[in-house]
């Protein structure tokens, strides 16, 4: 009999590309706020409600659940929605498996860099470095302490906290709109372009929450970035070369960003190196540790 797994953050690009790859060796459930397949369930994290059937025999939950952190500017209202789309989703499924006293093999987690801030710096961030104090370094924070409760209170024999940077897709998310002005002769670098951008292939990250899954061994946070490190400027000369495409224009600046972002600019304009020595120590290979490879695969389909 395949084991149960439940996937919150069913409409995200993640979500959907996962419950493909592991669907033939394990019964995938999704949670999302409106159903529209029979292993779809429905929630509502506002109203606190949820369909509790989604947990019948259930062994893992990969809770990726979450409101887009750069797809609006930083209100105060979308901060707490930003917030509360983490850590209140992570509650309901919490308090949900203690009341019908379920104890899951794993609680795997989605995560971000963000932890270590929005700044660049020439240091190498590892898993054991301090968490930033700035919104992103906060918002991640609180994220993971919502998962620890999950092996603090004994609803789950392990927690894995997936520490994730930009995930590369020709469908949607940051290359996309990275490689269209290129496409239209009009990319170029942001800022002073010198800010780091971690940065891991939609199949790696795949290729983590399945090994992640599949191996009880792994307990903890991880970073999941690329091991090869990559400037916004570099990053924006690798696409212009795969689409052979001239970059002319200036450096789009800083105080543009400002003006049309507001504080979610900084998001934008810094970014230091991410280290992922570990997932690859735990035994974890790469299918795409480099960028040209990486664009190649994606911008030419």
């Amino acid at each position: 009999m395949k084991e149960v797994v439940l996937i919150t953050g069913a409409n995200g690009m993640v979500a959907r590309e996962l419950s493909k790859k592991i669907d033939p060796e394990y019964t995938v459930r999704l949670l999302t706020r409106k159903k529209t397949k029979d292993n779809e369930y429905e929630w509502d994290i506002s109203n606190r409600t949820i369909d509790d059937s989604a947990f019948e025999n259930i062994s893992h939950i990969i809770h990726l659940a979450g409101a887009n952190i750069s797809e609006k500017r930083w209100s105060d209202d979308r901060k707490k929605e930003i917030i509360s789309s983490r850590i209140d989703s992570a509650k309901l499924i919490l308090d949900t498996l203690k009341k019908k006293n379920i104890k899951l093999k794993s609680f795997i987690s989605a995560s971000a860099t963000g932890i270590y801030g929005a700044y660049t710096s020439q240091k190498i961030f590892s898993e054991e470095d301090e968490k930033a104090d700035d919104f992103l370094g906060k918002v991640v924070m609180l994220w993971e302490q919502a998962a620890d409760e999950f092996l603090s209170q004994n609803v789950a024999e392990r927690v894995v906290k997936v520490r994730t940077s930009i995930v590369l897709s020709e469908k949607d998310g940051a290359l996309k709109k990275m490689a269209t002005p290129v496409r239209l002769g009009i990319g170029s670098p942001i800022g002073t372009g010198k800010q780091y951008m971690p940065w891991i292939h939609l199949k790696d990250i795949i290729g983590i929450y399945e090994f992640a899954l599949k191996n009880p061994q792994l307990k903890g946070a991880y970073n999941a970035a690329s091991p090869q490190h990559t400037t916004n400027e570099q990053f924006t000369e690798k696409i212009a070369e795969v689409l052979h495409k001239p970059l002319f224009m200036p450096n789009v600046p800083a105080f543009v960003l400002k003006i049309i972002f507001g504080e979610l600019s900084v998001a934008l304009l810094e970014g230091s190196r991410v280290d992922s020595q570990k997932v690859q120590d735990a035994g974890y290979r790469f299918q795409f540790p480099d960028l040209r490879d990486s664009l190649e695969d994606l911008l030419k389909k």
